[in-house]
């Protein structure tokens, strides 16, 4: 969808979060005399002190909030959804001749740079970061938008054919994409959103759209092991590159601190792309030696009272938590888990745990219990295990029962809805509790 195609067209915004607002600064800026109407769950009683301002100081906004918020999509002629809005919660309100579309599709129609779209369950921040930095030290002019929290329209009129966008996708963002990337490149695939997607498989599908619309003349960098992410690339028409982290490990055991930024098959990503951009061996490992970690994961928040603390809070999955076991060895004695259950299987995790030296659980609702019980009848081995409701709780048992010179890893395998407003308020209480505790 071209935006010339919405100046004689009602629309919606639907989801009125950083994204949502970004949407509105464009359209705003684009249609300034336009009327632009925002639909959102929020009563307008209960909106934040800035989106209060916009709708004051702008006279052409319609707001639509509160319990029936969605009646009054039947209305528009265009309706951008927000990322986490389920499509199943809002098809029934849709009239046959609505178009429902999204940021990241209105920025892939209109886009005159080459984008470089990566997608995964577990890493994708981290590699598109990863990419950025690349591409920033060896002078190429680019951009880093998307699920790593840049929104991309208020970027589209500043972008030049001759840039280069890494653009990090969601499931959500890609679920009604119909235009893919020049570059593709798909981590992995690992059960997540399932109280959004309901399957696995429709978890996959919403994926999917990374690649099925390339061209021959574009790239697809996709892991090959898993069998969702290969029958993807069986379908894409893009010059196949198969994630190969072996072919690479001569060069990484020289630097054993790059384990710490990411997995080692997302490193492999960086030199495809380095490849791709002519770049020599000696400018990618630079440029990954001169990257600075993103915050929570696998963060070394410091030590206190001779124990040492790791933040991992964006481990969200139980794979990202083994991940985080293996990285750190044998000295993991406390681990903090548990956190938001959204159905996910824990049972791989409870062997890796099995066959640790783990010998404190302190453990989150709701997942906890379900984890505990899995681990209960798993293990031979005696582990304390303490269920707590707060990040405080958990720290104080925490000093009580690690041992010195061990270490107290947060790494919930869960999402942090519930009892944290996301993965960074988790991860800065931990912070902050250990910093109060323990100095």
């Amino acid at each position: 969808m071209k935006i010339n195609f919405l100046k004689n067209k009602k629309i919606l915004i639907l989801g009125f979060g950083r994204e949502g607002l970004d949407s509105f600064n464009f359209l705003r800026k684009t249609f300034p005399q336009k009327t632009i109407a925002i639909a959102d769950q929020k009563d307008v009683s209960e909106i934040d002190l800035k989106t209060e301002k916009i709708l004051k100081q702008d006279g052409n906004i319609v707001y639509f909030g509160g319990k029936n918020y969605l009646k009054s999509l039947k209305n528009f002629d265009v309706i951008l959804k927000s990322p986490g809005i389920q499509f199943e919660k809002i098809k029934k309100y849709l009239n046959k001749e609505t178009i429902l579309t999204d940021q990241t599709e209105l920025f892939f129609d209109n886009c005159k740079a080459k984008i470089i779209g990566i997608t995964g369950t577990k890493g994708k921040s981290t590699t598109a970061a990863l990419i950025y930095n690349l591409l920033k030290k060896n002078k190429i002019s680019s951009y880093l938008l998307g699920n790593i929290e840049v929104p991309a329209l208020s970027y589209l009129a500043k972008i030049k054919k001759e840039d280069v966008v890494v653009y990090e996708l969601s499931c959500h963002q890609l679920q009604f994409l119909s235009q893919s990337p020049h570059i593709a490149i798909f981590l992995n695939i690992y059960p997540e959103h399932l109280d959004y997607y309901k399957t696995f498989k429709k978890y996959c599908n919403a994926k999917a759209n990374i690649a099925l619309h390339q061209k021959k003349s574009d790239y697809f960098i996709f892991n090959s092991k898993i069998k969702e992410i290969k029958s993807i690339a069986n379908k894409s028409k893009a010059k196949l590159i198969p994630i190969n982290s072996d072919k690479y490990t001569e060069i990484l055991l020289k630097f054993p601190q790059f384990k710490e930024i990411t997995h080692p098959d997302n490193l492999a990503v960086i030199f495809e792309i380095g490849k791709i951009f002519n770049l020599s061996e000696s400018q990618i490992v630079k440029s990954i030696k001169s990257f600075k970690k993103l915050p929570h994961r696998l963060d070394f928040v410091g030590e206190f009272q001779q124990i040492k603390f790791y933040d991992d809070s964006i481990a969200t999955i139980p794979e990202a938590t083994i991940f985080a076991l293996d990285t750190l060895g044998a000295n993991v004695q406390t681990l903090i888990i548990g956190g938001f259950d959204r159905g996910i299987d824990f049972s791989k995790m409870s062997k890796r745990i099995e066959n640790s030296q783990i010998k404190n659980l302190i453990l989150f609702p709701t997942s906890g219990e379900k984890i505990w019980n899995g681990i209960e009848k798993e293990s031979q081995k005696k582990l304390k295990h303490f269920f707590v409701n707060n990040m405080e709780e958990a720290i104080k048992i925490a000093f009580q029962n690690t041992d010195p010179k061990k270490i107290c890893l947060l790494s919930c395998a869960s999402a942090s809805f519930g009892l944290f407003k996301d993965f960074k308020e988790r991860g800065d209480l931990f912070k902050k509790s250990i910093k109060q505790y323990g100095s």
